[in-house]
């Protein structure tokens, strides 16, 4: 059986670059004089956390989580499990969640509700990706880097079973057109 790969490039290196810089600036501003946290969700915001770390311009922190729904398919078995916690205390501090795509918003909004239980001052979403099409619950992505179509991507920390995460830009999985994923 021939392996899946990347397609076409859907975001090059330079507008993830442009855009991940632009949304540093906008968190610089608005968490200026605040004790800001940065959460990561693992695996998948890794790339993004790291680079949009690196330009923040203020004092901060960073932890991580990392939550299972999907396993090695491409659909969510619907089932958020907690695979590492955050080490950090979080209780009022502003809390900046960081993730690589928000589809359908149920895996955030559960992971949004869980930081809210440790009394953060404030817990908002920065999303490399959006697709607010795929949304099946409410839920604001406070800083957005790009808005994607319905499909499969892969690259800059996305996975499809473990691989593709290293590309250096997101890219269409071949054959994967019009397939989703769950965040």
């Amino acid at each position: 059986m021939e392996e899946r790969k990347p397609g076409r490039v859907l975001i090059g290196e330079e507008e993830l670059e442009r855009r991940t810089a632009e949304l540093a600036r906008e968190i610089t501003r608005d968490y200026e004089g605040l004790d800001l946290v940065m959460v990561g969700v693992l695996k998948g915001a890794f790339v993004f956390l790291a680079d949009l770390a690196r330009r923040v311009e203020l004092p901060l922190e960073i932890d991580f989580v990392a939550v299972s729904s999907y396993g090695s398919d491409t659909e969510s078995s619907g089932v958020v499990r907690i695979l590492k916690d955050l080490d950090l205390d979080i209780a009022g501090k502003h809390v900046l969640l960081v993730e690589d795509i928000v589809d359908t918003g149920l895996t955030l909004k559960y992971l949004v509700g869980l930081l809210k239980e440790r009394g953060p001052a404030s817990v908002e979403i920065c999303a490399l990706l959006n697709k607010p099409e795929a949304r099946k619950v409410d839920l604001e992505v406070k800083y957005s880097g790009f808005e994607v179509p319905p499909l499969f991507v892969v690259g800059y920390g996305l996975d499809h079973a473990e691989r593709f995460r290293q590309l250096p830009y997101v890219g269409v999985l071949d054959e994967m057109e019009g397939s989703g994923r769950e965040s």
